[in-house]
């Protein structure tokens, strides 16, 4: 697969999964649940450096040219 294919679907599943941990972070702080609270944190991480990947993945592919 075309790194830019891969990079721009793995940014637009950063940012789907973004409006989903939302949620999910508003609701662990009503309930005020340290688990899933930390679930949270611990996912928005993750999406940090899966963004981060795939930013390094497209100027990768724009430097080889």
């Amino acid at each position: 697969m075309n790194p830019k294919i891969k990079a721009a679907f793995q940014l637009a599943s950063v940012l789907s999964a973004g409006l989903g941990l939302r949620a999910s972070f508003r609701a662990a702080r009503e309930k005020n649940d340290k688990l899933a609270l930390a679930d949270a944190i611990i996912t928005a991480l993750g999406l940090i450096t899966g963004t981060a990947l795939a930013v390094r993945a497209l100027r990768k592919g724009e430097d080889d040219k």
